[in-house]
């Protein structure tokens, strides 16, 4: 393990790499480069995507020879294949070899490829330490709306546990305490339904705007967790009349450092029920577009605060919670399902 890490060693007693859905890449970045490489869970992966846009995400490893398969070697894509740098082995997005140099492709050569999923522009894929199939879906992408603005993307690397991460779905005391949030509430009791967790609350937050005006915010948000690498937050801002779209995407790295990925999006703001300060005067688009940085930019910095507690974050198997922690003991009995060990107390 990482010494820098001391005592917030999470990975020594929970499993580095849940099983779940975890993102890779974005379609917009994907367009950019045609082939990127990634390090995800552990491994060394390559993604691209064929003439038509279905996506593949495979292991960079050629099974002919070894070579990796990314562009920093001189792997490239070919009329929507992926082709090696070594021997210029062929696969399609299924990881059939279907051409070679010199010779008729070998039927039995294929690359490991993951499942994969891609919901509003984000590309996720699917990891299992026993190699099981998808064990749930990701939901399907919220309504294709044009009054939507682009997603903003954010992402910060520390070390850290995507189980940590995700906890702060129910840790509602901890956005009182870290963030000051104001007037904190549950609304309802967290429901959870196999690989689904539904958490909703309420609060106020008080932003202060050119540096001297506190302006006050009244939020409604609904965490919709699927799995430890996929929460999807719908947020009502009320005093504005703001409708906003939040993932919150951990991706395991290397077992220590995590991938910390925010996508924001918004409604576009026609008719606003309060003055923005300093943007009224633009036209919706563009005021929604600037919002919407404003709106992921505030939460980048609360992740930082967050960030400062995870990275040296003991992991607590059996927290002695109080009456304040909410719903964390259901969230922990939650998170069994995810791990390997736990899987296999349950079937003996």
């Amino acid at each position: 393990m990482n010494g820098e890490r001391g005592v917030g060693d999470a990975a020594a007693t929970l499993f580095p790499f849940p099983e779940g859905w975890y993102f890779v890449a974005s379609q917009r970045s994907l367009a950019k480069e045609k082939l990127l490489e990634r390090q995800w869970l552990g491994r060394n992966i390559v993604t691209w995507s064929d003439d038509d846009g279905s996506v593949c995400v495979a292991d960079s490893v050629c099974p002919h020879m070894g070579s990796a398969l990314g562009p920093t070697v001189g792997g490239r894509v070919r009329d929507g294949c992926l082709v090696c740098p070594f021997h210029g082995f062929t696969y399609d997005i299924t990881g059939n070899c279907v051409a070679t140099p010199f010779a008729p492709p070998p039927r039995s050569l294929t690359l490991n490829v993951y499942d994969t999923r891609v919901i509003q522009g984000l590309i996720f894929g699917w990891w299992s330490d026993t190699g099981r199939p998808p064990q749930w879906d990701l939901p399907d992408a919220p309504p294709a709306e044009d009054d939507w603005c682009d997603l903003e993307i954010r992402t910060v690397r520390f070390p850290g546990h995507v189980q940590e991460i995700a906890e702060n779905s129910v840790d509602l005391a901890h956005l009182r305490y870290v963030h000051g949030y104001n007037n904190v509430q549950p609304v309802g009791t967290t429901t959870v339904e196999g690989s689904y967790l539904l958490a909703r609350f309420d609060f106020t937050r008080r932003r202060p705007i050119a540096g001297f005006i506190d302006s006050v915010y009244r939020i409604s948000a609904a965490a919709h967790v699927y799995g430890l690498g996929y929460s999807f937050v719908d947020v009502q801002e009320h005093s504005i009349g703001m409708d906003l779209r939040l993932w919150v995407l951990a991706t395991p790295v290397d077992g220590t450092l995590v991938d910390l990925s925010l996508a924001s999006q918004i409604r576009e703001i026609r008719r606003p029920k309060r003055l923005i300060v300093g943007l009224g005067f633009l036209p919706p688009r563009w005021r929604t577009r600037i919002m919407n940085r404003l709106v992921v930019s505030a939460q980048m910095q609360d992740v930082q605060q967050d960030v400062v507690i995870w990275q040296r974050r003991q992991h607590r198997p059996n927290p002695r919670l109080s009456r304040a922690d909410g719903d964390i003991g259901r969230y922990r009995r939650y998170c069994r399902q995810f791990y390997p060990q736990d899987r296999a107390s349950e079937d003996g």
